[in-house]
């Protein structure tokens, strides 16, 4: 280990949809954090965490801030604003090609009661001409105080290396928080009941929104090679639930051998995976049930 080890926090927050997941998972290098194009798929802080000979960063991928719409989506926006004040430093991502919308003037607004610094992250540049960036970063630069404003792809890999410089650069001396083989602080449970609601909105596309939890009921090794894992997907209307079963059990197929092959990777053994659909109508929005799924708040 070097002389000086350096150590510190740094939030990820933005719209939802600006690639945080994506950005996430490029620097930690393993999947820790879902990815969909659909709005809102993070719903709880994950933390990523990387660490080499001299440092270690831990990413906290926030919620996307938005103006929620029922219980839950209290819960998420709630968990990201308490977020900024507690870390080192806190990446502002927004989308290259969407470019300044009212979203993120309300995000904004909302900094402007942090009291850590902020660097601006402009992610998604291979999907705009180099000569569309000035413009935009003048705009935000009008609009706050950055501490550095560094234009990325996450997808591509684009300028991460600078990035992650400029943060370990950024971060105090400090601890080592975590051994160094760990990528997350998250449960084994967690990430697979994730790895298993991405699928589920990667496949359903439109047809289902964020109106499902994943509840994993059971772990198990049975075998010395294969882990037995029964998870129930909860959705909240009868006509979700036909859609996520498909047409003879298809589309349930396939969700469970898509997301057995990522637990498969996560777990490096094989995986026998039991899927059920269940219906609780309105979850959402009954605490009793949100605090059942994990999602807590010391508000409620």
């Amino acid at each position: 280990m070097a002389d000086v080890f350096k150590s510190g926090f740094i939030a990820i927050i933005g719209r939802p949809n600006v690639g945080k997941s994506t950005f996430m998972n490029q620097m930690i290098g393993q999947k820790v954090a879902i990815m969909s194009d659909k709005a809102q798929t993070t719903r709880n802080r994950i933390q990523g965490v990387l660490t080499t000979d001299d440092s270690q960063l831990v990413f906290i991928d926030t919620p996307g801030i938005h103006k929620p719409k029922h219980r839950l989506g209290d819960f998420m926006v709630k968990l990201a604003e308490d977020t900024l004040n507690e870390v080192d430093a806190v990446l502002f991502m927004i989308n290259a090609k969407e470019g300044y919308g009212k979203g993120d003037q309300y995000i904004l607004d909302r900094l402007q009661q942090v009291k850590r610094p902020v660097f601006l992250v402009i992610n998604k540049i291979d999907l705009v001409h180099p000569d569309e960036l000035l413009p935009l970063i003048d705009l935000y630069k009008d609009k706050y105080d950055f501490e550095e404003v560094i234009p990325i792809s996450a997808l591509q890999g684009n300028n991460m290396t600078h990035l992650l410089d400029e943060l370990t650069n950024f971060i105090p001396e400090g601890p080592q928080y975590y051994p160094e083989d760990h990528i997350t602080d998250h449960p084994e449970r967690f990430i697979i009941s994730e790895l298993i609601r991405e699928k589920v909105l990667e496949l359903t596309r439109e047809e289902i929104p964020h109106s499902i939890a994943v509840v994993i009921e059971n772990i198990e090794e049975r075998q010395s090679d294969t882990v037995f894992i029964q998870a129930t997907i909860v959705t909240e209307r009868k006509s979700q639930k036909g859609i996520i079963i498909g047409k003879q059990g298809s589309m349930l197929k396939d969700i469970g051998k898509n997301a057995r092959k990522d637990i498969e990777s996560l777990l490096g053994s094989n995986v026998y995976l039991e899927l059920w659909v269940k219906v609780r109508k309105d979850w959402r929005n009954k605490e009793s049930q949100l605090h059942e799924f994990g999602f807590r708040s010391d508000e409620y």
